[in-house]
C-alpha cells in the first residue's frame, strides 16, 4: 500500500471518533458473506464505506468473503483487489481431481491469497480477522484468529461436493457457509458493537443448471432461504447487493458487481450514520435492522 493510501486510512481513522460529541463510537465489525464470484461485491462495499469514512474496527469472511476480508485487513488496496478479481478464473484457485470427497482441490488458493494478501498470518493483520468454516463431524461453526491464514481460508472456501474436505486443527472442515452464511456471530465474539453484514442472495434463475455445481449451489440455496439464520438477529445493517443474476464463475462481471456493492451501501449510509452516533454498548432493537433496497 502506498503511503498516501496508507495516511489516507489514517485520517479516516481519526476523524471516525467526531460521530459523537465525547469523542466515542461503538466498535464496527463488517461481515462478509459467501457467493463464490459473487463475493467481488464485497469490494464495493468498502471501497463505498471507505469513501463515506465509515470506521470498520473488526472484519470477518465466510468463504470468498473470507478472501476479500483477508486482502483488506492485511491492507491490500480495494483497487489492486478488483484488479485481480477482474482476471480472476477457476484454475487460480481450483484444481481438477478424482476423489470421493469432491470434484477439485483449492490447494491453489494458498498461492492465490498471496496475490491478494499482503501478510500470511492472523497477527499480521491491520484489523483483527476472523475466518469462519463449519466442522462437517460436529456440525459447528470454527472461528480462525490466530495461526497462518491459508489453511483456514482453504477450509471456509471448501464448498461441499465441489472442493475437498479440509483437515486442520483437529477438525474435518468444509465451508463456512453451513452454520454461517454470514460471519456476524463470529464479530459478536470478537466485541463488535455495530454488525454491518452483506449478504449475497443468489436468488432463483429462470434457466437451467449448466452443471453438477449449479445443482449443488441452487439447492444449498434453497436449503437456506428456509432455515433459520442466527446470523440475522445478530446484524444491524443489513447489505444485500443486486448480484443474484451473477453465476458462480462470471468473474468478468467484477466491474458490475463492484458497483452493485458501492450502491447498496449509499441506500443504507442514513441508518450506519445513525447508528455510529449513539454511544459504546447502547443496546439496539433487532426490529431496527436495515435492509438496503436493491
Amino acid at each position: 500500500m502506498s503511503t498516501t493510501k496508507w495516511l489516507g486510512k489514517a485520517i479516516r481513522g481519526l476523524r471516525s471518533f467526531a460521530y459523537n460529541a465525547e469523542g466515542q463510537r461503538p466498535k464496527v465489525g463488517v461481515a462478509l458473506g459467501g457467493g463464490f464470484a459473487r463475493g467481488i461485491a464485497h469490494i464495493g462495499v468498502l471501497r463505498a464505506l471507505e469513501e463515506n469514512e465509515i470506521p470498520i474496527d473488526l472484519i470477518a469472511g465466510t468463504s470468498v468473503g473470507a478472501l476479500i476480508a483477508a486482502a483488506y485487513a492485511s491492507g491490500t488496496s480495494l483497487d489492486d483487489m478488483a484488479h485481480q478479481a477482474s482476471s480472476t478464473r477457476f484454475r487460480d484457485f481450483g484444481r481438477w481431481t478424482l476423489s470421493r470427497m469432491g470434484m477439485a482441490s483449492n490447494d491453489r488458493l494458498e498461492d492465490f491469497l498471496s496475490r491478494m494478501a499482503t501478510a500470511r498470518s492472523f497477527h499480521e493483520m491491520r484489523i483483527p480477522l476472523a475466518i469462519v468454516a463449519t466442522d462437517l463431524l460436529k456440525g459447528e461453526s470454527v472461528h480462525f484468529r490466530t495461526g497462518e491464514i491459508g489453511p483456514a481460508l482453504r477450509a471456509s472456501c471448501a464448498y461441499p461436493g465441489l472442493f475437498l474436505p479440509v483437515e486442520y486443527r483437529g477438525h474435518f472442515l468444509v465451508d463456512g457457509f453451513l452454520t454461517e452464511q454470514v460471519p456476524a456471530p463470529a464479530l459478536r465474539e470478537m466485541g463488535a458493537e455495530v454488525i454491518i453484514s452483506v449478504h449475497l442472495e443468489p436468488g432463483l434463475l429462470d434457466t437451467k443448471p449448466r452443471n453438477t455445481i449449479e445443482v449443488i449451489s441452487r439447492s444449498f440455496s434453497i436449503i437456506q432461504t428456509k432455515a433459520i439464520q442466527s446470523w440475522r438477529g445478530m446484524t444491524d445493517v443489513l447489505l444485500e447487493p443486486d448480484v443474484h443474476h451473477v453465476l458462480w464463475d462470471e468473474f468478468p462481471k467484477s466491474p458490475q458487481m463492484i458497483i452493485a456493492g458501492e450502491e447498496c451501501v449509499r441506500a443504507a449510509m442514513p441508518r450506519i450514520r445513525a447508528l455510529l452516533s449513539r454511544a459504546p454498548s447502547q443496546p439496539d432493537s433487532v426490529d431496527a435492522v436495515s435492509r438496503s433496497s436493491r
